[in-house]
C-alpha cells in the first residue's frame, strides 16, 4: 500500500489573517500551491511550512490558527520575528538569493546568519520526522531548506526522498563564492531525487559537485557512499484550465473591454512581477523610454502597464530597489505623459487571478525581462490565457522558461538598445505571425500543466525508491549462496583485478598480486566444478606477464583481448575504425603536463588517464576539462568515455566486460552459475549481464546492481579462499596478507 505525501516547503500555501470573528485561513494562489493542493487533498498528505507571520493575531488567537491548520493537515513550523529576520530575510534571501541568481555584487559584506540557518532546517527536519510513516513519500522545495534532505536521511534512513529547486542553479565559480557550498551541496544529496527546470541547471549542479566534493555525475545520477542521487530536468508548468476558464468569463470580457476603450488607440505593453531586483524592471522601463523617443511625439502611442508586487519589504537590497523603480517611473511619466494619456500605468499591489487574466487578454505585447530567473511562471499564464491566439510573447533569454517557449521573441535583458528594437518588432508584428507562435506556445503550455509536473515527478520519485536502495546480504547470506549454487552444480567465476582482488597502487605498474593471491588462483582453477575468469582492463602484456602460468581465462582492456582457460592464444576484437586514438592520446598527455602524478596509459585499443596522485582540486579541474574536450571530440566517432575510480579511459562503443560474462555462459555445455566480483562501474556490465539466477558481489561501497557486498579486497580474497574446499576443510586463517 502506498503511503502519503508530505510536502515540505518554507511557506503553507495560505495566510492567517485577523477577522471580524477570529482567525482567518486564506488559501494561496500560484503554481506550488495550485499543483500540490489536489495531492495534498487526496492523499492525506500532510504539508509543513511556516504559517507565516499572522499580523494582528493575539496569543489566543494564534493557539486557534494553529489548531485549525492542523485539522486541515498542516503541520506549521512557529518562528520568531528574530528567527524569521536571520534565516528568511538575511540567510535565505540576503545570501542565497542573489547567489543563485548569479548576482554577487549584492550580497552583504557580512554573508547572512548560517548558525540559525541551520537550526531551522535542523527545526523542519524534526517536525517531518515527527509525522513520517514507512511508505510514506518526503518532497522538499526550494533553497530555503537545502540542508533539510541530509537531515532527513539521518533520522528516516530509507526514506523516499525528493528535493526541487524552483530558482536557478549557478555555474559553479559563482556558487563557489558560498563558504557553505559543500555543506549545502551534501545537504541536497541526502534526497534520492533532486529536480531542476532545466539541464543547463542540471549540469551546473554537476559541475558543482565535482569541483567541490570531486563526485562525478553519470548523465543522471551521482554514486556517493552507498546511495545514488537521481537529477532530473523538469520544468514546472500552470494550471492551465483555470486560465482557459478565465479568459472567456463574461466579467473578465467585459473588464478587458473597458481596459482597451480606457487605453484608446494605444497598444498596450504589459509586465507583471514581483518587485525584485532580478526581475529587471530598471532595464525594462529604460528600453520602454528609449521606445518612446524613437517612435516620436506623432506615432501611434504605447503603454506600459507594469505590475510590481512589492516584494521582501524588510530585506534593505529590496526597499533601495522599490525607490529606484518608483523614481524611474515617475521620471518617464513625467517626461512623456499628457494631461490625457500616462505612457505608464504603474500598479503597485497584488491582483487577484481575474484581475491579471484581464490584463493578459488585454495586452498587445507581454514583457517578461528578468536578468535572471529559474523559470517565471508569468510567460505561462499570459500564454496559457490567449485562447483568442494573439499576443506577442516577449521573453528573457535568461529565464528558464525560454529553453521551452522557442516561438517567443527573445531578448538579451542586460542589452537596453537591443530590448527596444524587439519591442518595436513585436508592435509590428503581423496577425498571422502573431497567430502562428501563439498557437505553438498554447501547445507546448497545454502539454506540460502543472498537474503533469507533479504527476511526473512524484512517479520519478517512487520509481528511484524501488531502486536505488542496494539489497546487501551479510556474510554468511553470500556464503549460503555460494554452497546452494555449489551444490546445483559448476560455478564460472568472473573476477575484477584493481581495486578488487589488489588494492589500488600509486602506479598501475606497481598494483602486482602476491603469492597469495596467485595460489589461490590456481587452486580454484584446479577445482573440477570452477571455472575462473580474470575480466580486467589491464593490457594483455600485464595479465600475461603475472596470470599467463594459471589455467583461467584471461581477457583485457574491458574484454578487447581474450584467452581461454589453459590457452595459449590470444583473440582481440575487430574494429572498424580507431582513429581517434591518437587524438584522444594526444589530449590526455596535453593535459597530464598539467598536472604532475597523472599517468597516459595506451592499450591496445583505448586510452586512460590515470589521476590517482593528483591533488584534489586540479584533478577535478583538469578531468572536467578532459570530459569537456572528449565530449566534442567523439560526438561522432566509435567511442565511449568512461570515469573510473581515479581514472578517465576512452575505449569502443559496445566494448565491455558484460560481453565476456554473456559469451562464456553462451558457450558452457553444462548448466552453470556464474559468480561475478568486481568494485567499480566498469563492473556493472557484468552484474546487469549475468542474469537473475548469478551471485553478484561488489566489491567496497558505492551504488550497484549486485546483490552482495564485500567490504574490500581482503574480504574479497577471504571469500575466494572459502570457495578452496568444503566448509570443514576451510582454513581457519586466511591465505591472503
Amino acid at each position: 500500500m502506498s503511503g502519503r505525501l508530505l510536502i515540505v516547503a518554507n511557506r503553507l500555501p495560505l495566510s492567517v489573517v485577523s477577522g471580524p470573528h477570529g482567525p482567518v485561513i486564506e488559501p494561496s494562489i500560484g503554481g506550488l500551491a495550485t499543483g500540490l493542493r489536489g495531492p495534498h487533498e487526496e492523499g492525506e498528505g500532510l504539508w509543513v511550512g511556516w504559517a507565516g507571520a499572522m499580523p494582528g493575531l493575539r496569543a489566543a488567537a494564534r493557539k486557534q490558527a494553529m489548531a485549525a491548520l492542523r485539522e486541515q493537515r498542516f503541520a506549521p513550523i512557529e518562528l520568531s520575528r528574530q528567527e524569521v529576520e536571520a534565516y528568511y530575510n538575511q540567510f535565505s534571501n540576503g545570501v542565497l538569493w542573489p547567489t543563485l541568481h548569479y548576482l554577487i555584487d549584492r550580497l552583504p559584506a557580512e554573508m547572512g546568519d548560517w548558525q540559525v540557518y541551520q537550526e531551522i532546517n535542523n527545526r523542519f527536519a524534526d517536525e517531518v520526522a515527527r509525522h513520517w510513516r514507512p511508505g510514506d513519500l518526503v518532497w522538499v522545495h526550494d533553497f530555503h531548506l537545502m540542508l533539510l534532505p541530509k537531515l532527513l536521511r539521518e533520522r528516516l534512513g530509507d526514506a523516499q526522498i525528493g528535493f526541487f529547486l524552483h530558482v536557478p542553479f549557478p555555474s559553479s565559480e559563482v556558487f563557489r563564492v558560498l563558504p557553505w557550498r559543500a555543506e549545502l551541496l551534501r545537504g541536497l544529496l541526502g534526497a534520492d531525487l533532486i529536480g531542476f527546470h532545466t539541464l543547463g541547471y542540471l549540469r551546473h549542479f554537476s559541475s558543482a559537485l565535482l569541483r567541490t566534493l570531486g563526485m562525478d555525475v553519470r548523465i543522471d545520477r551521482v554514486d556517493h557512499g552507498d546511495r545514488t542521487t537521481r537529477l532530473v530536468a523538469m520544468p514546472m508548468g500552470i494550471d492551465v484550465e483555470t486560465f482557459d476558464r478565465l479568459a472567456v468569463d463574461a466579467d473578465v470580457r467585459r473588464e478587458v473591454a473597458a481596459l482597451r476603450r480606457q487605453s484608446g488607440r494605444a497598444k498596450i505593453m504589459l509586465g507583471v512581477d514581483r518587485l525584485d531586483y532580478t526581475k529587471g524592471l530598471p532595464r525594462r522601463l529604460m528600453a520602454f523610454e528609449r521606445l518612446l523617443e524613437m517612435r516620436g511625439p506623432d506615432a501611434s502611442p504605447v503603454q506600459l502597464v507594469q505590475v510590481a508586487v512589492s516584494s521582501r519589504n524588510d530585506v534593505s537590497e529590496y526597499k533601495r530597489h522599490k525607490r529606484g523603480v518608483d523614481e524611474l517611473v515617475g521620471r518617464i511619466n513625467g517626461r512623456f505623459g499628457s494631461p490625457d494619456f500616462t505612457p505608464i500605468r504603474y500598479v503597485n499591489s497584488s491582483l487577484d487571478l481575474p484581475a491579471v487574466t484581464t490584463l493578459y487578454r488585454a495586452a498587445d505585447v507581454m514583457l517578461v525581462t528578468p536578468v535572471r530567473d529559474g523559470l517565471n511562471l508569468v510567460a505561462k499564464e499570459f500564454v496559457a490565457a490567449r485562447s483568442d491566439e494573439d499576443g506577442v510573447l516577449l521573453l528573457s533569454e535568461f529565464a528558464g522558461a525560454a529553453t521551452e517557449m522557442p516561438e517567443a521573441l527573445k531578448v538579451h535583458p542586460y542589452d537596453v538598445n537591443g530590448t527596444v528594437d524587439v519591442m518595436a518588432t513585436a508592435l509590428a508584428m503581423p496577425r498571422e505571425e502573431r497567430r502562428r507562435r501563439m498557437r505553438a506556445l498554447r501547445d507546448s503550455v497545454t502539454k506540460s500543466n502543472v498537474h503533469n509536473w507533479v504527476r511526473t515527478f512524484l512517479d520519478e520519485l517512487r520509481r528511484t525508491g524501488e531502486t536505488s536502495a542496494v539489497p546487501v546480504g551479510d556474510g554468511e547470506k553470500l556464503r549460503e549462496a555460494l554452497a546452494t549454487a555449489r551444490q546445483r552444480g559448476p560455478l564460472t567465476l568472473f573476477v575484477d583485478y584493481d581495486g578488487t582482488l589488489v588494492d589500488f597502487a600509486a602506479r598501475p605498474e606497481l598494483a602486482v598480486p602476491a603469492p597469495a593471491l596467485l595460489a589461490t588462483l590456481r587452486m580454484l582453477a584446479a577445482s573440477t566444478d570452477l571455472d575462473v575468469h580474470v575480466v580486467s582492463g589491464r593490457p594483455r602484456a600485464f595479465l600475461e606477464k603475472w596470470f599467463g602460468s594459471l589455467p583461467v581465462g584471461l581477457h583485457g582492456e574491458h574484454g578487447l583481448v581474450s584467452r581461454s582457460p589453459g590457452g595459449v592464444t590470444w583473440t582481440s576484437t575487430t574494429l572498424d575504425n580507431t582513429e581517434w586514438r591518437e587524438r584522444v592520446q594526444r589530449l590526455m598527455k596535453r593535459f597530464s603536463a598539467q598536472a604532475p602524478g597523472s599517468i597516459v596509459e595506451t592499450k591496445a585499443l583505448s586510452v586512460a588517464f590515470h589521476y590517482r596522485q593528483v591533488a584534489p582540486e586540479t584533478a577535478r579541474l583538469i578531468v572536467e576539462e578532459i570530459r569537456l574536450h572528449l565530449a566534442d571530440m567523439l560526438s561522432q566517432s566509435n567511442a565511449v568515455v568512461l570515469a573510473g575510480k581515479q581514472v578517465l579511459e576512452v575505449r569502443p562503443i559496445g566494448i565491455h566486460k558484460g560481453n565476456i560474462v554473456k559469451r562464456v555462459m553462451g558457450e558452457r555445455s553444462l548448466a552453470s552459475t556464474a559468480v561475478v566480483l568486481g568494485d567499480d562501474v566498469t563492473d556493472e556490465d557484468m552484474f546487469a549481464t549475468a542474469g537473475p539466477d548469478a551471485i553478484t558481489i561488489k566489491v567496497g561501497s558505492g551504488r550497484t546492481d549486485a546483490r552482495y557486498r564485500v567490504e574490500d579486497c581482503r574480504e574479497a580474497r577471504r571469500l575466494l579462499e572459502t570457495l578452496l574446499a568444503p566448509a570443514d576443510l576451510r582454513p581457519a586463517t586466511p591465505l591472503s596478507p
